[in-house]
């Protein structure tokens, strides 16, 4: 036995281990695959409807449509973003820029589109400019062109914050050799920046595509009429207004054969790379590139500047526009943005603890257990979420649970839940690494002095984690905090969380108060993930820099 294996524990020392993490993986995939059956059969009617009916082709194909289209607009936008990004190592407020790219996974939908719409709608600042000069806006927000740039806002900087942190880690030998060779900017593309971005390029396009197609704040609120209806919101008119249970559970499986046959082929062709930003990468900018002096950097720094605009601009109108409303209504005690609030939080809390509960299992039973189909479960079940969309898993829950969502507290209960598991993915990528990195030393001393239990958790892991599950539950719970897609199916227009408040204020034209709420979500989910992102972010660098292991918790060779 060579020094650096360590012999597995017995069963009876692995027991603590296994036992919480097959019960969470059990949960995931009973919840999973119920309402998987329950939109099986209740499909009766088979794919003979949508052969018949033209408007569900229309939906279909609409939904694919504006999802390719904004792949392809966020890919192309991110791609020079990324490389300018990584050319200017020394930007002046660069670190600001990639936090506000960061910020597009917390940020909710409905909140960015509130300030979208406050800068590029009919009423808007580009309006009003456009106008002073004596024109016309030559678009519409509402359709096509309004889905496509809210998902290009979202998407667009999420993608290439993947990309620089996939570019940050070419070989700082292969970027010095470019340099000394004196390789221009088409040349370093070729040999340096494609070959880097290539593997993840298929698990990126698939990401973006789900969460497009996906999309339904958006949609609902920028769609425009039925000519710009996706599954989603079809799948939510069905069951909402329509009660055709038959056609809403067709649609979502339709969603779920093309959501997951896509990850199906992206796995299959053996694309592990993450394809989410990662909190605890470092960044190495020593040695900068060949192509980062002299015109190229000016024209770098103007088209990031032009990106951070972009994104800067919707959350600026909100600021501005909602203060003054904060100011003036905040200290009125029968407001009604104070009950959406707590109600808020009483669904994300719990969301975002048995999110990282649920994760702590399944990366315990995953370490514990041999190579087999246990593991494989276990190990998988914490990404059925990517390939099963909240609204699938809410149609199928919804038709199980359709005689008890009367009882009071039972829909925020499933909320609370659905919301949980779709914040797996997230969480599992923040403590996959710290928790793969613990140091095999000191596991081996554990075992040899047969400390396992609450005593190896609190002397061993618990310092080690502690701040890398103050990241994951920030993700977990500003996740929940910004859910509109499944409090709209199963919450009560009387009882509104925050994003369902601000849905119902645009739709109803209370603009200002509209502007207020979406300035105090954003303000409360900024401070709160900034709070519990801080210490994680700096503790998870230290650990990776102690340990040697990547992004992707799989250590150095």
């Amino acid at each position: 036995m060579t020094a650096l294996t360590r012999p597995a524990p017995p069963f009876s020392r692995r027991r603590w281990q296994l036992a919480p993490g097959l019960v969470f993986t059990s949960l995931v995939l009973v919840l999973m695959g119920g309402g998987l059956l329950a939109l099986i059969l209740r499909a009766d009617s088979g794919p003979s409807e949508l052969w018949q009916s033209p408007y569900l082709q229309g939906v279909i194909r609409f939904t694919a449509w504006q999802a390719s289209l904004s792949v392809i607009g966020s890919l192309l936008i991110a791609i020079p973003i990324a490389r300018a990004l990584v050319r200017q190592p020394d930007l002046p407020g660069r670190a600001g820029l990639l936090r506000l790219m960061e910020m597009s996974l917390v940020m909710p939908t409905i909140v960015a589109v509130s300030g979208l719409v406050a800068v590029y709608g009919r009423r808007g600042w580009l309006a009003e400019v456009t106008e002073w000069a004596g024109g016309s806006l030559p678009w519409n927000l509402y359709g096509i062109s309004g889905i496509l740039l809210a998902h290009i806002f979202f998407n667009a900087p999420l993608a290439a914050r993947v990309m620089v942190q996939t570019l940050e880690r070419v070989p700082v030998s292969q970027r010095r050799a470019a340099s000394q060779l004196g390789l221009g900017s088409w040349q370093l593309w070729r040999v340096l920046d494609w070959p880097a971005l290539r593997p993840v390029m298929p698990g990126l396009a698939a990401l973006v595509f789900s969460l497009c197609f996906t999309s339904f704040a958006i949609v609902v609120t920028l769609g425009g009429g039925p000519g710009a209806t996706t599954i989603e919101v079809a799948i939510y008119q069905a069951l909402r207004f329509e009660f055709d249970f038959n056609r809403a559970a067709l649609l979502a499986f339709v969603q779920l054969l093309i959501c997951g046959g896509l990850w199906w082929l992206v796995f299959r062709k053996n694309r592990h790379q993450a394809v989410l930003p990662d909190q605890s990468s470092s960044t190495d900018t020593g040695s900068l590139r060949a192509d980062s002096a002299g015109w190229r950097r000016t024209t770098d720094r103007a088209l990031i500047g032009l990106f951070a605009l972009f994104l800067a601009l919707p959350v600026l109108a909100i600021a501005l526009r909602g203060v003054p409303w904060l100011a003036r209504e905040l200290t009125n005690p029968r407001l009604a943005l104070w009950d959406a609030t707590f109600r808020s939080l009483a669904i994300a809390l719990p969301a975002g603890l048995l999110a990282v509960a649920i994760t702590l299992a399944l990366l315990a039973a995953t370490s514990a257990l041999k190579p087999g189909l246990p593991r494989s479960l276990a190990s998988v079940s914490g990404y059925l979420p990517l390939i099963v969309p909240p609204i699938v898993l809410g149609t199928g829950l919804f038709l199980l649970i359709q005689p008890r969502l009367g009882i009071q507290g039972y829909g925020l209960t499933v909320v609370a839940l659905i919301n949980s598991l779709m914040a797996l993915p997230f969480t599992l990528q923040v403590l996959r690494g710290p928790f793969q990195a613990m140091g095999t030393p000191a596991l081996r001393v554990a075992d040899q002095l047969d400390i396992r239990g609450w005593y190896r958790w609190r002397w061993l892991q618990w310092p080690r984690l502690k701040r890398p599950l103050a990241l994951a539950l920030g993700y977990g719970i500003t996740l929940s905090l910004g859910d509109f897609g499944v409090i709209a199916l199963f919450g009560s227009p009387a009882q509104p969380t925050l994003p369902m408040l601000l849905h119902q204020q645009l739709g109803s034209y209370q603009v200002a108060a509209a502007t207020g709420t979406a300035c105090w979500l954003l303000i409360f989910i900024a401070a709160l993930f900034t709070l519990l992102s801080r210490p994680g972010r700096v503790a998870s660098r230290s650990a990776m820099r102690d340990t040697g292991v990547t992004h992707t918790g799989v250590p150095h060779a």
